[in-house]
């Protein structure tokens, strides 16, 4: 892939963002990025709004098919996926557990028969969310628009994805309990039409869940041009919480929380980032679990070196978020109960 936006090479004027795309404010060159994933090579220029704070990454974004059913999102099991599969269910129940207690109708809340309320996970990966929704008694469906997603979700989880986007997903107005957005809309390059649209989906109350990462956190000023979830040229936007409040607000929505004690990506990530700033890796660990890296001598005893940093890199993490300067953020949003829909 060419360089996009680099220090030497700045984007051309006509393909730069004209302005911030969570409140329109002006955009100011920031700094360059080097990819960290070894299947899309490059440096890319960020430019950041000087009213809320988010950046956005320049230059036209990869091919869809390149950046999300390729390299470290390709079909493979990640190495030590068995071990990883307590912790992942603990992640998606902390998440399950997040929508419940915001959303007005959830399994033992507001409702009674079956089936329970309706659940939608918008850019649903694999699917495992879906399945561990259903077991805790949502109607619990899912999109999208990777083709190794979809077929992943129904051999590994027997789940049944529609295979689409945001953009073209069949899905009626008004007909959600809660829509779930995790850690999707950081990829998109026109994020208020996106909210728009899974606003217009749920039902009067409904509650909308959005998971990004969080550009005005600790661990985002102490990695730097290596913070972990930076994620060039794959990740379009990068918010503040002003930012994706913004946008939230702008759909029409009524933002109830901005939760960012959370145990998925957060302590994970803050290590890295650490990780990458002190040695200069670029998040060796990561890629090498994903399979796009190599077993190598060096940055392998680096990361080994680094393993006892975890118990304090997730202590400092937790505290952040608790300060409200957590590496990833959930914003909770609530469609109005006097809204209505066609």
């Amino acid at each position: 892939m060419p360089v996009s936006g680099s220090a030497t090479d700045p984007e051309p004027e006509a393909t730069r963002p004209a302005a911030c795309p969570a409140c329109d404010g002006p955009l100011a060159r920031w700094r360059s990025v080097a990819t960290s994933d070894p299947s899309l090579p490059g440096t890319f220029a960020l430019r950041r709004c000087a009213r809320c704070g988010t950046a956005v990454t320049t230059g036209p974004a990869p091919a869809f098919e390149e950046a999300h059913d390729g390299g470290s999102y390709a079909t493979r099991r990640p190495r030590g996926s068995g071990l990883a599969a307590p912790l992942l269910r603990a992640f998606d129940r902390q998440r399950l557990r997040l929508v419940a207690r915001h959303a007005s109708r959830a399994p033992g809340v507001g409702a009674s028969a079956a089936p329970g309320p309706r659940l939608l996970d918008a850019g649903a990966g694999r699917g495992r969310f879906v399945a561990t929704a259903r077991e805790a008694g949502w109607d619990a469906t899912g999109f999208e628009p990777a083709a190794r997603g979809v077929e992943a979700a129904a051999a590994a989880y027997g789940v049944t994805l529609e295979r689409a986007g945001i953009e073209d997903a069949a899905v009626a107005d008004g007909s959600q309990d809660a829509v779930t957005l995790w850690h999707v809309l950081e990829h998109l390059d026109e994020p208020r039409a996106a909210v728009q649209r899974l606003g217009g989906w749920l039902r009067p109350g409904g509650v909308l869940v959005i998971g990004v990462p969080n550009l005005g956190s600790l661990q985002a000023r102490i990695g730097g041009a290596r913070w972990f979830h930076l994620d060039v040229p794959r990740h379009r936007t990068h918010f503040t919480p002003a930012g994706l409040r913004r946008i939230a607000e702008g759909a029409g929505l009524e933002v109830v929380a901005v939760h960012q004690v959370l145990l998925e990506h957060n302590p994970f990530g803050f290590w890295q980032s650490l990780v990458n700033r002190l040695t200069g890796t670029t998040s060796y660990l990561y890629y090498l679990l994903k399979r796009t890296e190599r077993p190598r001598a060096r940055p392998l005893a680096v990361t080994l070196l680094a393993l006892p940093l975890i118990p304090v890199a997730a202590a400092v993490e937790a505290l952040a978020g608790a300060l409200g300067r957590g590496g990833t953020m959930a914003l909770v949003a609530r469609r109005p109960s006097d809204a209505t829909t066609d």
